[in-house]
C-alpha cells in the first residue's frame, strides 16, 4: 500500500470555507488519503457538528462573509471548543499570520497550498491536540485526586507545599503534630505523590 493510500485514523477534518469549489477541492484531496472530511460553508453549520471531545482540526478561510476565519478562531477560544486551527487563505498578510499564529493556531497557509504542506500542517494538528488531550487527561485524574481530600487533609496539603513544617501546620490547623503526620501520610497515599517536591509540581499544575 502506497504511503499517500494509508488510511488516517487521527480523527475528523473540518473544512470551514465560503467557496464552494475549495471546500470539493480539500474534501477530495483529503478523502483520498483516507482522512474522514466535513465541509462547512459557515461558522454555524461547523459549530453544530463539531464536538470538542472528539478528535478534529479545522482549515479555516480568513475571509468569509459576515464574520472573519480570525474572528471564528477567537470565537471558538471564548466556546472552549479546544480544535487546532489551521489557516487557508488567499489573501493573507504577516500581520494577519502573527495574529492567528499567537492566538494558537497550528499554521497559516497561503492558496494555492501544496499538498505535502497541508498534509504536514495536519499531522502537526493532530499530534497537538492528542498532546493536549492526554495533558488535559492527567489534569482530571490529578484534580479528583485532589478532591479526594478531606478538609483537614486540604489544610496539611496547603502546608506541605507551603514549605511549612509539621509543628508549624500543627500550630495553625490547632491540632496535635502526630494528627498532622498522619494526615500528611494520607495526602501523599491519596495524591500518589512520591515525594514533597512531587507534592508541589502536583499543586502547580492545579493552579494552572
Amino acid at each position: 500500500m502506497k504511503p499517500e493510500q494509508e488510511i488516517r485514523t487521527e480523527g475528523t477534518v473540518h473544512v470551514l470555507d465560503d467557496d464552494a469549489s475549495v471546500r470539493t477541492a480539500l474534501a477530495r484531496l483529503l478523502g483520498a488519503v483516507g482522512y474522514e472530511v466535513r465541509t462547512h460553508a459557515s461558522a454555524a453549520s461547523f459549530l453544530l457538528e463539531q464536538r470538542s471531545d472528539a478528535p478534529s482540526c479545522l482549515i479555516l478561510d480568513v475571509r468569509m462573509p459576515q464574520v472573519s476565519g480570525l474572528e471564528i478562531q477567537e470565537a471558538l477560544a471564548r466556546l472552549r471548543v479546544a480544535v487546532p486551527i489551521i489557516f487557508l487563505t488567499g489573501h493573507g498578510d504577516i500581520p494577519m499570520s502573527v495574529k492567528a499564529m499567537r492566538a494558537g493556531a497550528v499554521d497559516f497557509l497561503i492558496k494555492p497550498v501544496k499538498r505535502e504542506q497541508l498534509l504536514g500542517a495536519l499531522r502537526a494538528a493532530f499530534a497537538r491536540q492528542k498532546a493536549s488531550s492526554v495533558d488535559r487527561t492527567q489534569r482530571e485524574e490529578l484534580r479528583a485526586r485532589h478532591d479526594s481530600l478531606t478538609a483537614r487533609e486540604r489544610g496539611v496539603f496547603e502546608g506541605v507545599v507551603a514549605g511549612k513544617l509539621n509543628k508549624q501546620i500543627a500550630a495553625e490547623l490547632e491540632i496535635a503534630e502526630r494528627t498532622v503526620k498522619a494526615h500528611r501520610a494520607r495526602v501523599m497515599e491519596k495524591m500518589q505523590a512520591n515525594s514533597v517536591a512531587d507534592l508541589v509540581r502536583q499543586a502547580e499544575h492545579l493552579r494552572e
